[in-house]
Formats: structure tokens, sequence, C-alpha cells
């Protein structure tokens, strides 16, 4: 895809996957929305501590998101909602006619159950997967996917890590002296597990972006 309309020192801390023309619609729908996440990403700065610490998403790096856009009036959001089906009797001797008020009306409750996103503004919603476990991004999809058919948002974005960060989770050892990469391993969330769930279109209808978070995002970091 193109990365003609991504600024050049967003591109040396990330990589993008535009799905459904998500880009598009963020750069000419949303550019509002757009230019605070771009704001967001453009301050994000990782440190080696911040990479040993334990906690997955409860870490300082989930944080770091939250005291940007906060401010900005983004809000985690949580949904719910019960399904009503209106049963209605055709007309008498009037076959494809229908009476205007149902016979009977069954309701299944939390047909929408549960779904919660990170942050919404408008209708954009973003999603951060720092170290979870992989399945975490097919209950993100369903979200997302679930808030687009709803009409509740126009297109998403999710945030991961890029493959290239294992190359320093090789490097940099834990407090027992092993490998990071032990604990960021194969079956956690990052862009080599969240792809291919777009490719087969878990997300439904919903555009998406997704953005890998490169080496360059580590502070003090040199592959020399």
């Amino acid at each position: 895809m193109s990365t003609e309309t991504i600024a050049h020192d967003l591109q040396q801390k990330f990589e993008f996957y535009s799905y459904g023309h998500a880009l598009a619609i963020l750069n000419h729908s949303f550019s509002t929305e757009w230019a605070e996440l771009q704001d967001c990403l453009r301050k994000l700065e990782i440190s080696v501590d911040d990479l040993k610490q334990q906690g997955g998403n409860e870490t300082n790096i989930p944080k770091k998101f939250d005291e940007v856009l906060y401010p900005y009036g983004w809000r985690e959001i949580r949904i719910t909602g019960d399904l009503v089906v209106k049963l209605y009797p055709r007309q008498a001797a009037q076959r494809g006619r229908f009476s205007s008020e149902p016979f009977d009306e069954k309701i299944i409750a939390n047909h929408i159950d549960g779904h919660n996103i990170d942050f919404i503004k408008g209708k954009v919603a973003f999603d951060l997967e720092w170290n979870s476990k992989d399945q975490t991004f097919d209950r993100d999809l369903l979200a997302m996917r679930t808030y687009f058919d709803c009409g509740l948002i126009d297109v998403g974005v999710i945030v991961t890590r890029a493959a290239e960060l294992n190359d320093i989770f090789r490097e940099i050892s834990d407090e027992n002296g092993k490998p990071l990469l032990r604990k960021y391993g194969a079956s956690t969330t990052w862009m080599g597990k969240l792809l291919p769930r777009l490719d087969s279109r878990r997300n439904g209808g919903c555009p998406i972006l997704a953005v890998g978070i490169k080496k360059a995002c580590v502070k003090g970091y040199t592959n020399e």
C-alpha cells in the first residue's frame, strides 16, 4: 500500500498496513482524530526498562498512550445491547402484505455483550496490543467489527509490535539473564499474528490501519 500521506519521521518509527482504505478514510474523513493519533505515535519513546517490565498491557507502555490521548478526549468504551425480534402477521387474504403491528416480540438479552475498545473518539477506534496472548487480536477485531456494524465507528487503528523488535529482544536479557525473546514469544501480540487475521477478513467490513512499533521507538538503541 502507498504510505505517501504518512510523514517520513513516522515511517522511520512505525510500519503501516491499510485494510479497507483505512488510511484514506482517516486522512479525508477524520483528519483531526488522525492528527491526534499521529501526535501520540510521534511522542512514543520506549526505554530498555520498559521492555523488561512485567505485566504485558499493564506496563508503562500503554500508559504512554493514555497520557497523550486522554487529554484529547479519547476514552475507553464498552458496549452491550439486546436484540429485539418482532413478529408481524400477514394481513388476511393479502399475500405479501403484513400488519403494521407485531403480534409477538422476543428479546435476546446481551446479544452484544462486553465489547470494549481502548480508545474511541468520534467514529475512530484505537487499540494497543503490546504483549498479550495473540488470541486477543480475535477479540479486538470482533469488537471493532461489532462497533462498525452498529454504526458506532467508521475505521479502526491497531498498534502492536513490528517483527524487527525481536532483534532487540534477542540482545537484551531479563533479571535472570534470559533473553527477552522468551517473554515476547511468537504466540503473543505482534504484527506477524495480526496480519494473517486481517488477510482472512476477521475484521469483517471494518477498515483497519495496522501499525507496527519499530526499533526506532526504543530510546538509545542502535543496531550497529
